[in-house]
């Protein structure tokens, strides 16, 4: 395994003008922040360098946001970036906490995360 690893972007999913999924009076966006807060508090403690791509409920633009992503640490296979979402769901449907990982997902350290 190659730990070069240079950092670890945090997308929160969704913010601003763009709540994400809603249900029983919860936005997806708020929890997407929380979620990916704790996660940049976590790997921060460890040491490990991280950035994140929103901090408080502001709307991004796809643009803006793949351009906060690369700004980070660069388009480097050393990179990894996890974005955040939830799903919401009736009865049949899927729902839950979505995770996206960039493929890359061997740079990150064994670390004990949890």
């Amino acid at each position: 395994m190659n730990n070069n690893l240079l950092g670890i972007v945090i997308d929160p999913g969704h913010g601003g003008a763009d709540s994400g999924a809603l249900g029983n009076n919860q936005q997806e966006k708020d929890y997407t922040l929380k979620i990916s807060k704790y996660m940049y508090d976590r790997f921060k403690e460890l040491g490990i360098p991280v950035k994140i791509t929103r901090d408080n409920d502001t709307t991004l633009s796809p643009t803006e946001r793949v351009n906060k992503i690369l700004s980070s640490f660069g388009n480097d296979k050393d990179v990894i970036v996890i974005s955040n979402h939830l799903n919401s769901g009736g009865a049949d449907n899927p729902s839950g906490k979505l995770t996206f990982f960039e493929k890359y997902y061997d740079k990150l350290p064994k670390y004990d995360i949890i």
